[in-house]
């Protein structure tokens, strides 16, 4: 779904950092979302200056986040590496800015709550980029579940693998439970609610960073999540596995393809309808204890995220993430990074 802003009045957006995420997946976005006039990229580098005017010849650079307000913006989205989020968060917001902000949304929890409640304070719009609940899978997963597909969900098995060692995990992205895991746990809790427990394994790389993550969840309703996440991991498990008590559904090892669709400089402008399509072998099976039937995917619709939040900022509609949604998710990253690094299980009171 996306709409236009009725006001007549789009949303004055500028764009912080021009790395892999801001270049390929937010500017295009961006540069196309009904609501949104992108009006230019915030980057000191002279680097990633000349790959915007290569990209989008005379889109403007700025060199600070002041001289993007001065030039009339109302919010801003932040893709820079990971530890700088939260330092840019706040200070977007002290200048009065909406905030978009990229996964990792904080280091940890305290910081996403502090961000949260600046915004607050100030009565911003402020919302976490979980661009990955709008995947092709994850939408088809939650229509089984609200269809009753499923019967109750007992068990929820996910995996974010890839076999690309030489690119992650980076110090950009903070190691692999915080870039990967950020999807992952936020999945999780959106599909099958708060935590009670959480235990989590990982093996440590030669720059330090955690890699080959395993997430085990217990979720406050008795269900239990399983999440996985590796950039070297030579055979990728299936994406989903989804129990219930009257079936299950699998899907294969291929990922949303919207992905590869921004890679290849298509958008959702100029593909239409036929963006975040998937075609029929990358469709999932429904299973009750035989090989399945082939389930049909939703369209992926990560062009939906800038538009919803365009319309909140206007006071139109709901955010499209709820920032307190992050600091439910750092909470229980914040579990998983102290059960992995000194062993057992985390619990939670209350």
């Amino acid at each position: 779904m996306t709409t236009d802003d009725p006001t007549g009045s789009p949303v004055r957006f500028g764009l912080v950092g021009y790395g892999f995420g801001g270049r390929w997946f937010h500017a295009p976005l961006l540069g196309t979302a009904p609501g949104v006039e992108f009006l230019g990229v915030v980057t000191s580098s002279e680097e990633r200056r000349a790959l915007v005017e290569q990209d989008s010849r005379g889109r403007t650079t700025f060199g600070s986040l002041e001289e993007l307000v001065d030039a009339g913006a109302e919010a801003v989205a932040i893709s820079t590496p990971a530890a700088t989020h939260s330092e840019l968060t706040d200070r977007a917001l002290e200048l009065g800015l909406a905030v978009v902000c990229d996964k990792p949304f904080a280091l940890d929890a305290d910081a996403a709550r502090r961000s949260v409640e600046l915004a607050e304070e100030r009565g911003l719009a402020l919302s976490p980029y979980q661009n990955r609940r709008w995947d092709s899978d994850f939408l088809t997963v939650r229509r089984l579940v609200d269809d009753g597909a499923l019967g109750d969900v007992v068990r929820f098995e996910l995996r974010f693998e890839r076999l690309a060692p030489e690119d992650g995990p980076g110090t950009a992205g903070g190691g692999t439970l915080l870039d990967f895991g950020s999807h992952l746990v936020d999945q999780a809790l959106v599909l099958m609610g708060p935590v009670s427990s959480v235990y989590a394994e990982w093996r440590t790389r030669e720059n330090g960073l955690d890699d080959d993550v395993f997430v085990a969840l217990t979720h406050t309703s008795g269900a239990r999540s399983h999440l996985w996440g590796s950039w070297s991991q030579g055979a990728p498990g299936p994406r989903f596995r989804v129990t219930g008590t009257s079936g299950s559904y699998v899907n294969g090892t291929l990922m949303d393809g919207q992905e590869d669709l921004l890679l290849a400089g298509h958008t959702p402008e100029s593909l239409g309808p036929a963006w975040g399509a998937e075609p029929s072998l990358r469709w999932g099976r429904l299973h009750r204890g035989d090989e399945g039937e082939p389930v049909p995917s939703e369209n992926g619709a990560w062009s939906d995220f800038y538009p919803l939040f365009a319309r909140a900022v206007r006071g139109l509609g709901p955010l499209p993430v709820e920032p307190r949604d992050a600091v439910a998710s750092m909470t229980v990253l914040d579990a998983a990074r102290l059960s992995a690094t000194e062993g057992g299980v985390v619990r939670f009171s209350g």
